[in-house]
């Protein structure tokens, strides 16, 4: 494998909308929600095993999961786990990952990815990453990777490109023209009937040094930050000068932060059996349903008179449901939701509901 290639796994966000599921102490990363016999973070890093070197990788995250990391990933060392005193967006976390892997390896070329995205159709993704960080190490672009979109999705961003241009010999490879965030029902159509606009996978892949330069040149407040701690990455002093100047860096997404801005980025159009598994709906598109289409993890679930519905309970658990159509069930650590499952955006606003009213215990 390339020495130079390296991949950062974002892992600290807590996914609410997977509540009661999914929660502070136990975020669905870390837990095995497809019931394959691994979480989705351990599947996320055995993906990216094919990809660099297991030194090369490295999981940013809240300071408070360091533990669950070093338990769920077999071989990782501790200096591979980077940990954010603060939660402020993805793109705060990336220039850290990025100025820590840059004075590391001033050549590294960087995959930056969820922990808790589906990919069915593996060797395929793991063939558009690996081209993806060869242009990355030849160029100062920066890629994403883009989905064909199968449907009018309302909770994806997508990416617009420039049609009938290919780059660089690259089938697959395509300008990019516009990026929007998640458009009303409406909009998602005219995007699918169009052709040219993808769902946008969250996944972007660039040099060290390119991203380091875009940060300098469109967010210097947080390019100050990290460039100020050179010369303490990588030594004893990194967490101290981390745990103080880190929540300074303002709340921004790396989209708006830098891919919308800049003008060298680039899209694979990809097809390899993605979900971002941002809720329950979309969990329940991802798994295999039994004879009345409910989708169920729990080994004591006995279901009477209920289809479409998708059951998430522990398996000492014993779950009789008679009558459901179209609801999401869900238990853990004594709290349970059942609620429609077109009403899945509320789960939010339950949750800070459950927190005003009883307490952060239960979330």
């Amino acid at each position: 494998m390339n020495k130079n290639f390296y991949a950062v796994i974002m892992a600290g966000g807590v996914g609410e909308r997977f509540w009661p599921v999914s929660n502070v102490e136990r975020p669905k990363q870390f837990i095995d929600i497809l019931g394959t016999g691994k979480t989705l973070i351990q599947q996320t890093y055995d993906r990216f095993l094919q990809v660099c070197e297991k030194e090369n990788i490295y999981i940013v995250t809240n300071k408070i999961y360091r533990n669950l990391v070093m338990q769920q990933l077999d071989g990782i060392a501790a200096d591979q786990v980077v940990c954010e005193p603060a939660r402020k967006n993805t793109a705060p976390c990336i220039a850290y990952a990025a100025w820590k892997i840059h004075d590391l390896n001033p050549d590294a070329a960087m995959v930056v990815a969820p922990s808790d995205h589906i990919i069915m159709k593996e060797n395929v993704f793991t063939e558009i990453i690996t081209d993806a960080l060869k242009e990355a190490s030849q160029s100062d672009n920066f890629y994403t990777l883009g989905i064909k979109p199968s449907r009018p999705d309302t909770g994806y961003g997508y990416i617009q490109y420039v049609a009938g241009q290919n780059f660089e010999n690259n089938e697959l490879l395509r300008k990019v023209k516009t990026f929007t965030e998640k458009p009303n029902e409406e909009l998602a159509k005219s995007f699918l009937q169009s052709g040219d606009f993808l769902w946008n996978s969250g996944i972007f892949i660039w040099s060290s040094k390119s991203i380091i330069s875009a940060f300098e040149n469109f967010q210097p407040e947080i390019s100050d930050v990290f460039q100020r701690a050179v010369g303490l990455y990588n030594t004893p002093k990194e967490e101290a000068y981390i745990d103080n100047a880190y929540p300074a860096c303002k709340s921004i997404s790396i989209d708006y932060a830098i891919m919308e801005k800049a003008d060298n980025v680039f899209v694979f159009i990809s097809d390899f059996g993605w979900s971002d598994l941002g809720t329950w709906g979309s969990l329940f598109e991802s798994m295999e349903k039994d004879g009345n289409t409910n989708a169920i993890t729990g080994k004591n679930v006995m279901t009477y008179d209920t289809t479409n519905c998708i059951v998430n309970v522990p398996n000492e658990k014993l779950v009789v449901l008679q009558g459901l159509e179209n609801y999401i069930v869900a238990e853990y650590n004594n709290s349970l939701l059942v609620c429609q499952k077109n009403q899945e955006q509320q789960i939010r606003k339950f949750v800070n509901d459950v927190k005003l009213s009883k307490g952060d215990d239960l979330i």
